[in-house]
């Protein structure tokens, strides 16, 4: 897959200062999925133009798990087109090959940073099921000139008609850092089979090569559904991120990514959360540990490293997370003792699910906001009544102390998922009522910093069964 970026701007070699890289040299780069090669094509005062070649290797796609995660047929690893169209491997290698110039950085001639400049970029070959208007409509309103050339299924049976795959020729005065974060972001768009896991550092590369033009598009909302591959979770998050009506930030996980104080306090929260939990079932005695609504393994991380546990089992609603815990994990490189000991399920905390009897304590961390309140009933009874560990850790956000977060409205949750958040006597009104009817004694531990008048961020309840 070729993509290259000409100007007529004079003098024209300053493009070699914008992306850092010499008209002279051929540079190739090694990436997990191939290789990827810059040059010039042409360089003089009057036109210059950069390339950027893709060589994706079929091969390694598939030794490095990279295929296409589509439904499609059985040998789809092996014969899809992967190295032939630009997909979100040229998104990738467009952050790679021109990072300083995605950035904003110009060492030698920094003014060039923010010229607006004459520029062509030519794109061999880009797929689109939604076909000529969906790629105009992507385009057109940031002011491009969209030039098309569409492609045959095959000349030899012209009765099979067009296919999805077009040559685009785009044209523009811009900024080069803006035209890269359009193609970074809109090529994804076009790709249905993203090459990576999308998660909540997705989100965060959406904001942030987003700004300052996704904001006013009037196809927002389906570039950040496709470019998310229409994940709910993460396109609300997303949406609320770039609205330009609600300035509403999460202060744990959906911070500012200029907001590094605050994103720096959620991260050292999040861990209190986990080490404490941690530290509760240590003292449990418990040699095995559910835990329920694992996400991406943090806590399975550290439940591994002790030794003290020799039956841990993580489960989570969505397949995908599981998926990258088990990739996080080194699932597949664990020593044989530690691999046979974890075991990581798909399933949901509303259902009896006879898997999770017969452990001797469960750990439940930031979850049970994200069920509905009408749900809380059936999880009660699935882990209290149905697996009924002998030792269950809950925590879940302080709801009083939101009013610490200057960001957060009044009124709002903290994450765009949360159905509810709880202050403290809700929780304990809760915890204190299911302890009661399921016989267990249930204790409360404050978590993160404490203000006097509005508590500690989170809370935990620590629930032990009664003899």
């Amino acid at each position: 897959m070729l993509l290259t970026i000409t100007t007529a701007y004079k003098p024209a070699t300053d493009l070699g200062y914008i992306m850092h890289k010499h008209p002279d040299k051929l540079q190739s780069f090694d990436t997990s999925f191939g290789k990827m090669h810059v040059f010039y094509p042409e360089s003089s005062e009057e036109r210059s133009t950069i390339a950027l070649l893709l060589d994706v290797d079929p091969i390694a796609l598939v030794r490095n798990h990279k295929g296409p995660s589509g439904e499609g047929f059985a040998l789809e690893h092996y014969v899809n087109d992967r190295p032939y169209v630009a997909s979100s491997f040229m998104s990738v290698a467009i952050s790679k090959a021109f990072r300083s110039a995605m950035s904003g950085t110009c060492k030698d001639k920094p003014y060039l940073v923010d010229r607006v400049l004459p520029l062509e970029v030519t794109i061999h070959v880009l797929p689109s099921r939604g076909g000529e208007a969906f790629l105009r409509s992507l385009f057109e309103p940031l002011g491009y000139q969209v030039e098309l050339k569409r492609y045959e299924l095959d000349s030899s049976f012209p009765q099979w008609g067009m296919s999805r795959y077009f040559s685009v020729t785009l044209r523009n005065d811009l900024r080069m850092k803006d035209l890269l974060a359009h193609l970074y972001v809109l090529i994804p768009v076009l790709d249905n089979d993203k090459h990576y896991w999308i998660s909540e550092h997705e989100v965060q590369k959406l904001e942030e090569k987003g700004s300052g033009w996704l904001e006013q598009h009037p196809e927002k909302e389906q570039i950040i559904k496709k470019y998310l591959k229409n994940l709910g979770a993460y396109t609300k998050l997303a949406m609320s991120r770039l609205s330009e009506e609600e300035a509403m930030e999460d202060t744990e996980d959906d911070l500012s990514v200029d907001d590094k104080l605050k994103k720096e306090k959620s991260i050292s929260l999040h861990q209190q959360r986990l080490n404490k939990a941690l530290d509760e079932l240590k003292l449990s005695g418990a040699q095995s540990v559910l835990d329920l609504g694992c996400g991406e393994g943090k806590l399975l991380k550290l439940l591994l490293k002790e030794k003290q546990f020799d039956r841990i089992l993580g489960m989570d609603v969505s397949y995908r997370s599981l998926e990258i815990a088990k990739d996080r994990l080194n699932y597949e490189r664990l020593p044989q003792k530690q691999r046979e000991k974890l075991r990581l399920i798909h399933g949901s905390l509303t259902y009896r699910d006879k898997r999770l009897k017969g452990f001797d304590a469960a750990a439940v961390i930031e979850v049970i906001e994200h069920l509905d309140l009408a749900r809380l009933t059936s999880f009660e009874r699935v882990l209290f009544e149905s697996a009924r560990p002998l030792t269950v850790v809950i925590t879940t956000p302080n709801a009083e102390y939101n009013v610490k977060y200057e960001s957060l409205s009044a009124g709002a949750f903290r994450h765009s998922d949360h159905r509810f958040e709880w202050t403290r006597a809700e929780f304990e009104k809760w915890a204190s009522g299911i302890a009661a009817k399921y016989s267990y004694e249930v204790r409360f531990e404050p978590i993160g910093d404490w203000d006097d008048e509005v508590g500690a961020s989170s809370q935990m309840g620590v629930f032990k069964i009664k003899n």
